[in-house]
């Protein structure tokens, strides 16, 4: 697993109203559930956060003192940085339906 960043290169008048979603993975490792958390946050952005997002994996067995700053007490567990405000989901991510209205990239 590594970080993937996805943003666009060159930026119109168009792009600066777009929001660029900052988030961050917190793993115990290369567990299945890590992995598979990834996996499925990097499709679920691919098909609805198309350039507009940053995702950073944060290994919590290479540095368990940035699981402090977050308050992460589960693992795995994405947070939104940005667009404001914080939001935290726990798991692997499979329901990508749970996923996409925690992270209010859609309605209920």
């Amino acid at each position: 697993m590594k970080a993937v960043s996805k943003t666009k290169g060159k930026k119109t008048k168009s792009d600066a109203a777009e929001e660029v979603w900052n988030l961050r993975l917190y793993v115990a490792g290369q567990t299945s559930k890590s992995i598979t958390a990834f996996t499925n946050l990097k499709k679920i952005c691919e098909e609805h956060l198309e350039g507009q997002y940053q995702i950073e994996v944060i290994d919590l067995l290479k540095n368990p003192q940035l699981a402090k700053g977050d308050q992460i007490i589960a693992l795995p567990t994405l947070v939104r940085k940005l667009p404001e405000p914080i939001k935290k989901i726990i798991g692997d991510l499979a329901n990508t339906e749970r996923v996409l209205v925690g992270l209010d990239i859609r309605s209920v």
